[in-house]
């Protein structure tokens, strides 16, 4: 009887704990998932500028709102950059290249999950508008992810736009962790940036972005 109770008292202890990982899994569906969080730009170089609205400045405010969001979930979060800066080392010829060869590194190094470079777009007509996604095919996981992220886009943010392959882009074509650059909206599109500077609609931007990270480490 002393052992069919002991036996019993271990089986409940180990209901309770496995009910317990799973409540817990339930509500941090990012446990322990490592992220890092590329905000576009910063410092000496603002990016694209419109209407005295720094691209850099817009980047970093829905880089922070999704980096909120996804450490709600449980995730390890990183960013490249916390302020008004870039990562370029001392006077560096090209300035340019120092930075985004540095936040490379450092994304490399952290042998993450995911990366996300977040950007606003920019273009002469002023007419372009829409969120949409670049990938590199130097990890084979990247366009899945684009195509992830896209249609969460084309769903929620009003954009009919589609993802692409573009593999000129510095930062990427040297990050093999798996990732992708999100251009969130078209700061040159007068109605769009209004939009971009709103704070609720960052908000969403945001909600978005970790809707679709979800999905990605769902599936």
């Amino acid at each position: 009887m002393k052992y069919k109770i002991g036996a019993l008292v271990i089986l409940l202890t180990l209901l309770c704990f496995f009910n317990y990982v799973s409540a817990k899994n339930k509500d941090l569906p990012l446990l322990s998932k490592v992220i890092y969080l590329d905000a576009g730009h910063g410092g000496a170089d603002s990016g694209a500028f419109y209407k005295n609205v720094k691209e850099s400045d817009l980047n970093l405010k829905i880089t922070k709102k999704v980096m909120d969001l996804l450490k709600n979930e449980g995730a390890i979060v990183y960013l490249t950059r916390y302020g008004d800066y870039d990562l370029s080392v001392g006077n560096a010829w090209n300035r340019k290249r120092s930075d985004l060869s540095r936040r490379a590194n450092i994304i490399n190094r952290s042998e993450c999950d995911l990366y996300l470079s977040i950007h606003l777009n920019a273009e002469d007509s002023g007419t372009l508008h829409g969120a949409e996604v670049y990938y590199d095919t130097i990890n084979p996981e990247n366009k899945k992810i684009a195509e992830i992220f896209q249609e969460e886009f084309k769903e929620n943010l009003n954009t009919t736009r589609d993802y692409k392959e573009n593999s000129t882009k510095y930062l990427q074509r040297r990050v093999s962790r798996p990732g992708v650059l999100l251009e969130v909206g078209f700061l040159s599109n007068s109605s769009e940036r209004a939009l971009l500077r709103d704070d609720t609609y960052q908000n969403k931007i945001a909600d978005v972005i970790r809707r679709a990270v979800n999905i990605y480490f769902s599936n």
